[in-house]
C-alpha cells in the first residue's frame, strides 16, 4: 500500500470515531435534561427570591364564611416583626372583591407580642367601638385574627386586648375576649381556593 492510501484510511478512522463521539455526547447530553422538565424562561430576580405567600382569612360576604387569600410579602419584613405584618395585610383588605375584612374600621394595632405560644395583639378602642357585633360577625372577626396568625408554626393560640386591657368583650357582651383563642377550622370555607 502506498502512502496516500494509509492517509487516507487514517482519516476516515478519524473521522468515524469523532463522529462516533459527538453521537454519544449528544445521546448522553438528551438523557440529562428530560423532555418534561420545565426550564425557566427568566432569571429570578433578588427581590422575587426574597418573597413568600403568606395566608390571611377574610370573611365571604355572601355566605359569612372564612376564606384563606394568599398574599405576597418579603421574607425580610415578615422575618422582622410576623405578626404585625399579618395583621396589618388583615387590615387592608383582600384582593378578591366577594371578600371583606373584619377588623372594624379606624381600629388600630397598637402592639402586638409573642408569650410561649400566644401571640397577644393589642387593638384601639376601635376594635370594639366601631364592631358591627352579633355572634357570626364577631366570631368572624377573632377568627380571621386567629387562624391567621396560627398559620404561623410557633403560634397555638391569640390573646386579644384593647387599649392594653385584658378581659375585655365586645359592646353586646356576646363574646369575651377574655382568654385567649385557638385556631378553629369550622369557620374556614372547606374549598379555601375559590371565594
Amino acid at each position: 500500500m502506498n502512502k496516500k492510501v494509509w492517509i487516507i484510511l487514517v482519516s476516515v478512522l478519524i473521522i468515524l470515531i469523532i463522529g462516533i463521539g459527538v453521537y454519544l455526547f449528544i445521546i448522553n447530553r438528551e438523557e440529562e435534561i428530560p423532555e418534561n422538565e420545565i426550564q425557566p424562561e427568566e432569571e429570578i430576580s433578588d427581590e422575587q427570591m426574597r418573597q413568600t405567600v403568606v395566608t390571611l382569612y377574610y370573611q365571604n360576604k355572601e355566605t359569612k364564611e372564612l376564606v384563606a387569600e394568599g398574599k405576597i410579602v418579603d421574607v425580610k419584613t415578615l422575618f422582622t416583626d410576623p405578626y404585625s405584618t399579618l395583621i396589618n395585610l388583615l387590615m387592608e383588605g383582600p384582593k378578591n372583591d366577594k371578600l371583606k375584612s373584619t377588623i372594624p374600621t379606624d381600629a388600630k394595632l397598637l402592639k402586638t407580642e409573642l408569650k410561649a405560644d400566644i401571640v397577644y395583639i393589642d387593638f384601639s378602642k376601635e376594635f370594639i367601638d366601631n364592631h358591627e357585633g352579633g355572634l357570626d360577625a364577631e366570631n368572624a372577626t377573632i377568627y380571621s385574627i386567629v387562624n391567621t396568625l396560627t398559620e404561623l408554626n410557633e403560634v397555638s393560640g391569640v390573646k386579644i386586648l384593647v387599649n392594653g386591657k385584658e378581659n375585655q368583650s365586645f359592646k353586646d357582651g356576646i363574646i369575651s375576649l377574655k382568654d385567649p383563642f385557638v385556631r378553629n377550622e369550622a369557620l374556614i370555607k372547606s374549598n379555601t381556593n375559590n371565594a
